[in-house]
């Protein structure tokens, strides 16, 4: 591959809103730690939506995309422990500091000086893109489709958010409020890991394709639409009268949170996942109060998380093929980004 060579990549190319274009950028060179991963697939977040609309932290011009799956290109000279040819996804926390207490604590994932791919680095959407961190790299199985690789990321927050933190436990009667790909993921997760039964709710919006896509799941047991249903007389005779153990808040609006804390038990836990994008919301601080509930925040992934969130991917005890609802190249960005906006789709992945 020449010093001159080229490869397309959808840039945020400035501060502001919009300011994202598919542009031609040089194959990224790599350094004597760095790892060069040819792109495979990559996954549409809801960041990059944000990143799009001026909502969350970047250094523009960067190019966008952190959900990937690919096979390693090049190395450079120092790394030890890989090989070109091996199938691979990685985390995000790349370009921690080491050294602050939550890198010491092993919480690098929350250190402030971290740049990710996709806002503080170079990203995946791109057929190349420069790694720097090869200990954060995780091996896929032979035999597992990069499309689907292509969500171990998500899953991975889910994993940590839910299981790791939410601590859900067998026989649970659990609850997700917000039908997007990450609560469907969750509501799959919750059961393999021996939720009794769980319900998902959702909203008119999500008719066009969220709510008939978890009518079809199987590890969901009841679907509920929170402008035509009844859903706290619902979730009432669904968990007997007392009340979710776990709540998975996935929706990231304010009636969504205010909800999950309705539907939740006494001394139950809420699990929030969804990002509200605003600096401060309405929450029922005396109703969550009275219940005595964990209310419980999450942010990003841990290590522990990754590994089992491949396993479960793989197994297909997160089936993520009726997510994928949308699937193209890279000059289909805006048509993608759009589906995802109007909820007209559920996960796009680009395959570079």
């Amino acid at each position: 591959m020449s010093e001159k060579s080229t490869m397309k990549a959808l840039v945020k190319t400035a501060k502001g809103e919009g300011f994202v274009e598919l542009r031609d950028v040089p194959v990224p060179e790599i350094g004597r730690d760095d790892v060069l991963i040819e792109v495979k697939a990559a996954g549409i977040c809801g960041t990059d939506l944000h990143i799009l609309h001026d909502e969350f932290p970047y250094w523009p011009p960067v190019i966008l995309g952190h959900e990937f799956a690919g096979v390693i290109a090049a190395l450079g000279p120092d790394v030890r422990g890989w090989s070109v040819g091996e199938r691979v996804v990685g985390e995000p926390h790349t370009l921690a500091c080491g050294t602050c207490w939550l890198c010491r604590t092993g919480s690098r994932q929350l250190c402030p000086s971290k740049r990710s791919p996709g806002w503080g680095i170079d990203g995946c959407f791109a057929r190349f893109m420069r790694y720097p961190e090869p200990a954060l790299l995780h091996r896929l199985p032979d035999d597992m489709p990069f499309e689907e690789a292509a969500f171990v990321e998500p899953a991975a927050n889910v994993v940590h958010d839910v299981l790791e933190r939410g601590r859900v436990e067998p026989a649970d009667t659990v609850i997700v409020v917000g039908p997007g790909p990450i609560g469907l993921m969750a509501a799959m997760v919750v059961k393999a890991a021996g939720a009794a039964r769980v319900a998902v709710a959702g909203a008119n919006i999500d008719e066009a394709i969220r709510l008939p896509a978890a009518r079809k799941l199987a590890a969901i047991d009841a679907v509920w639409n929170v402008e035509k249903d009844d859903v706290p007389a619902s979730a009432a005779a669904f968990t007997d009268g007392r009340g979710a153990d776990l709540v998975v808040e996935a929706s990231g609006s304010e009636g969504g949170i205010g909800l999950s804390v309705r539907l939740v038990r006494k001394k139950g836990r809420v699990a929030a996942i969804g990002l509200t994008g605003r600096p401060a919301i309405s929450f029922p601080y005396e109703a969550a109060m009275s219940k005595a509930i964990d209310f419980i925040f999450n942010m990003s992934t841990s290590y522990t998380s990754w590994d089992r969130a491949i396993h479960l991917v793989h197994s297909r005890q997160i089936d993520v093929r009726p997510l994928a609802t949308h699937q193209g190249g890279l000059d289909r960005w805006r048509e993608l980004f759009s589906a995802m906006e109007s909820r007209q789709g559920l996960k796009g992945v680009f395959i570079p």
